[in-house]
């Protein structure tokens, strides 16, 4: 069944209202007619199933049917802080994260970034990123869109980062040291509704400067495994043992 994402105002007790481009994706991709079904979520742990009761060019009217409890989210908060990655591996990482449960994104200007975004057109690409995070997060029925800041440095990164209640950072000279325990006893330290956040490098890595000040501000230096993973790869390793850890394992 097609999963879409509305807005708060647009979804009452009785009504749901489905505008912009996924009335477009109804209509005319999906061809769905009077009767059809479809399940809708309000970006807000809200989510029901409803049936369509009108359209026109510019709107599709539902009816509810029935509230639905689909329980994807992770139990706790995790923002991944990417270091700008080359090409287009950042449009991978969203759309990968936020099928395995990303809160939010943050996107930051490593010293080994080779990719510099221009200020004038970052708009744009946020806006595409969001765009990914929202077709991922409906073809993996998560209840909430991670959200996507627009890019920042580490120091404001750091700055802005006393609200998580763990911060751990991959480093693959730890990885090759054979440091394979921070990652789980800072995983074995937070429970149910608490955050972390999750500082990646960029395909050359932190330097050990950047290390050095992730220490000093508290952060937990981390090896993922034994073995030296892409920039692209990091990511969607951390997101997918917190889910083990979290889930599979209760």
């Amino acid at each position: 069944m097609q999963r879409y994402f509305v807005e708060r105002e647009n979804m009452t007790e009785d009504i749901v209202i489905v505008t912009g481009e996924d009335v477009k994706h109804i209509t005319k991709v999906m061809r769905m007619n009077i009767g059809d079904d479809i399940i809708c979520s309000n970006n807000q742990s809200r989510t029901v199933r409803c049936q369509l009761v009108e359209y026109s060019d510019t709107e599709v009217r539902a009816r509810v049917i029935e509230e639905l409890m689909p329980n994807t989210e992770l139990p706790i908060k995790v923002t991944i802080a990417q270091g700008l990655p080359k090409g287009d591996k950042l449009e991978l990482i969203i759309q990968k994260g936020t099928e395995l449960g990303a809160k939010s994104f943050i996107p930051f200007a490593a010293a080994r970034s080779i990719v510099k975004w221009d200020q004038k057109k970052s708009h744009k690409k946020i806006e595409r990123l969001e765009k990914i995070a929202k077709e991922a997060a409906e073809q993996s029925y998560r209840e909430q869109i991670p959200t996507i800041s627009d890019v920042k440095s580490l120091h404001h990164l750091i700055n802005h980062s006393l609200s998580y209640d763990a911060i751990i950072v991959a480093y693959e000279e730890a990885a090759k040291n054979d440091e394979q325990s921070k990652f789980v006893q800072t995983l074995n330290g937070l429970t149910t509704g608490q955050s972390i956040l999750v500082i990646i490098g960029p395909e050359g890595g932190l330097t050990s400067e950047e290390i050095t000040y992730l220490k000093e501000q508290g952060a937990t230096i981390c090896g993922f495994g034994p073995r030296i993973l892409r920039t692209e790869t990091a990511a969607l390793y951390a997101l997918s043992a917190i889910s083990y850890h979290f889930e599979l394992m209760r």
